[in-house]
């Protein structure tokens, strides 16, 4: 089971809308809509997708860290670092 698995649904919600907003971008590209609004939008579809990635690190901690540093500290360690390394792409993304 999966640290979002309770919050499945609305991730899937949000994934839709922000599917949808993308479509939507590629859509004012072919119409030749003004850089800003674009890049206006562009910036709405990232800051929607940052959300995304925080709401499904949080769950990843809440659970899964917690769930495995229960089982045992080497499980545990082994959580956090996975964690950490994907914060750490997130950051650099």
């Amino acid at each position: 089971m999966t640290g979002y698995t309770g919050t499945k649904d609305d991730y899937l919600k949000r994934l839709r809308r922000i599917e949808g907003q993308v479509r939507g971008i590629a859509r004012m590209v072919d119409e030749d809509t003004y850089c800003i609004d674009v890049l206006t939008q562009v910036s709405a579809v990232t800051k929607a997708l940052q959300a995304v990635s925080l709401g499904l690190v949080e769950d990843h901690l809440a659970h899964c860290v917690v769930d495995a540093a229960r089982a045992s500290d080497e499980a545990g360690q082994a959580k956090v670092r996975e964690a950490a390394d994907a914060i750490a792409r997130l950051v650099r993304s």
